[in-house]
């Protein structure tokens, strides 16, 4: 009778048990669903709010304020164009420069030098440079990397370069993105299987051959995964950019010519516009989330593609 009585105690335990974790598995579920459809609604809201806000513009202007390179005060006559050819031509600029220096080290750390006091040194460097204030780039680049851009203008024999403009600000951007790129890069060649490395070792395959021919392959989409973040964190860049690029609203005509990008001109001008100025800067605003968010699922679709 006693042993009946345990075994129907410890099955209504189990039963109680079962319960519970079927509950807190049910809310758990709806709390992940939760949380991302909240996400999702975020940027829907955002998207909305801006659109919105920058209607007034929107209707005044039409498409032509997508080609038109105006931006008159007097007369509330106000383009895009020069602007987003700013920010793009920036942001892409930056991404050149900064792949030699992010895959150099990625692939430094995680084939050539995996541990000890120099790497960890270097990786330590690398993750500082995203944690520096963009204002101190900005300071920096006006006062050491201005005058170095000047120089080598003139003896290119552009005359009017200032040492402030598209080139001085992509190689800033470049430097504050290279961490990003880096230290997904080493993450995901990290993950290379051993037994694909080790079977190219028994080959003979040198280092370079296995870096080139089974680590960077594999980690392909990962490497992606990485620049596009990396031109995601360019496109918004406001202070040290705005504090470079010489703040002119004209498509630049070359690469030591100054301009303005969407972020520098927000930044410059919303907090005294009123009006349709106003309207038009959030216009702007809106623009550059729709390029953000165009980029992203650009990126997330070629990554798909790059997945081994």
């Amino acid at each position: 009778m006693l042993l009946e009585k345990d075994k129907n105690s410890k099955k209504n335990r189990q039963t109680l048990y079962l319960k519970k974790e079927k509950i807190f598995n049910v809310l758990f579920n709806k709390l992940l669903l939760v949380s991302g459809v909240i996400v999702v609604l975020i940027i829907i809201f955002m998207l909305l709010v801006l659109f919105i806000a920058s209607y007034p513009a929107i209707k005044k202007f039409g498409i032509g304020f997508f080609f038109s390179n105006i931006w008159d005060y007097r007369n509330n006559n106000y383009g895009a164009l020069s602007f987003i050819a700013g920010t793009v031509l920036t942001s892409f600029l930056a991404i050149i420069i900064s792949l030699p220096f992010s895959l150099s080290i990625a692939i430094l750390l995680s084939a050539y030098l995996k541990k000890g006091p120099l790497a960890n040194f270097i990786k330590t460097t690398t993750e500082l440079l995203a944690g520096i204030p963009s204002i101190i780039y900005g300071f920096w680049g006006f006062y050491f990397l201005g005058p170095i851009v000047k120089n080598i203008g003139r003896s290119f024999g552009i005359m009017d370069a200032t040492g402030y403009g598209i080139l001085t600000s992509s190689i800033i951007l470049s430097i504050m993105i290279i961490p990003y790129t880096a230290s997904i890069s080493r993450e995901v060649l990290e993950l290379v299987p051993t037994d694909l490395i080790e079977a190219g070792l028994s080959l003979g395959s040198t280092k370079y051959k296995i870096v080139a021919n089974i680590m960077f392959p594999y980690a392909l989409s990962g490497i992606f995964a990485g620049i596009i973040l990396s031109l995601g964190r360019a496109l918004g860049e406001t202070m040290a950019v705005t504090m470079l690029i010489g703040n002119r609203n004209q498509i630049p005509k070359n690469l030591f010519d100054t301009g303005n990008t969407i972020a520098s001109v927000i930044a410059n001008q919303f907090g005294e516009a009123t009006g349709i100025q106003s309207a038009t800067l959030i216009e702007l605003g809106f623009i550059l989330m729709v390029i953000t968010v165009v980029v992203n699922f650009t990126g997330k679709y070629i990554i798909n593609k790059f997945k081994v």
